[in-house]
């Protein structure tokens, strides 16, 4: 099979790379901007598939920005694998279009609150996504997967993710949000579901790939553990962390995100992929030595 990846230079993009060419694909790999439709054209004519890594995953980004390259650019990769006749399309989301949801793992079948829609990288995600899906029900052989936080090597711009772990890993992180938490998961682990909802996947669904509910807490005491520093220890309210992004103290789109344990499942990925992501320790101790390597 020969598959066009975009991002292929980004941290899931990379790994989704290594793994299909270890399965047996032949990938192309050409960047190309997304909204460059002869561009796009070339680099795709000839693939049975195309997998859309690339998005700008930023909460700094001006917004008109992450909704060209989010929302016009996934449109444009639509519209030009339909003419190509690309045979399946898929498309990397996020867990934030499926939740979080209070009081429970969210799953596939969730949405997120509507208060998270301020914020711009949620909301052209969850565009982006309802793009694929209804080109799907229009009869395009498209699907999602919903990675929810990939954690590893390979980070290096670095996501806000791998941005939290260098923090931490470094020292300069001394507090935490007691009320909130993460689902971490090994991006390697990401990258084989992509291949998996490739491969069986059927269209039109959504599949969140994750790992691991774990309290804020936790996962800052996991990285410092790993990097030798003391834990961050001072529990810091939700209330005083909105008042400090209404200040500008902290981004405030990432204040008004970590308001609910952002816990989600993987059981219909498991059930109908056969996803099974290993333990997520592995994948944090290697993006503490490479943050701590860049220190």
């Amino acid at each position: 099979m020969e598959v066009y990846v975009t991002g292929a230079d980004g941290f899931i993009g990379g790994h989704v790379v290594r793994v299909l060419r270890e399965r047996g694909a032949e990938v192309r790999t050409d960047f190309v901007d997304l909204t460059d439709s002869a561009g796009l054209e070339r680099a795709i004519r000839g693939c049975e598939a195309v997998v859309h890594v690339a998005a700008l995953y930023s909460y700094d980004v001006d917004p008109l920005e992450m909704q060209r390259v989010n929302v016009e650019g996934t449109r444009t990769v639509l519209d030009v694998s339909a003419r190509a006749g690309v045979r399946r399309i898929l498309q990397t989301s996020t867990c934030g279009t499926c939740g979080p949801v209070a009081g429970r793992p969210a799953t596939e079948l969730d949405g997120p609150p509507a208060w998270e829609l301020a914020v711009p990288y949620k909301r052209t995600k969850l565009e982006a996504e309802r793009l694929v899906l209804a080109a799907a029900r229009d009869g395009l052989d498209a699907l999602c997967v919903n990675p929810t936080t990939p954690v590893g090597d390979g980070d290096r711009r670095p996501t806000p993710t791998g941005a939290m772990v260098a923090a931490v890993a470094r020292g300069g992180v001394n507090a935490y949000l007691p009320t909130t938490g993460l689902n971490l998961v090994d991006v390697r682990d990401v990258a084989l579901g992509h291949a998996l909802a490739l491969e069986r996947g059927r269209a039109g669904e959504r599949y969140l790939l994750g790992g691991v509910d774990l309290p804020l807490r936790d996962v800052f005491a996991a990285i410092a553990d790993l990097a030798g520093r003391p834990r961050p220890r001072l529990a810091v309210p939700y209330a005083a962390v909105r008042a400090a992004g209404a200040l500008g103290l902290v981004n405030r789109h990432e204040a008004r995100l970590a308001r609910l344990p952002m816990y989600f499942s993987w059981e219909k990925a498991a059930r109908e992929l056969g996803y099974s992501p290993g333990p997520v320790e592995p994948a944090l101790a290697r993006a503490v030595r490479e943050a701590l390597a860049q220190e």
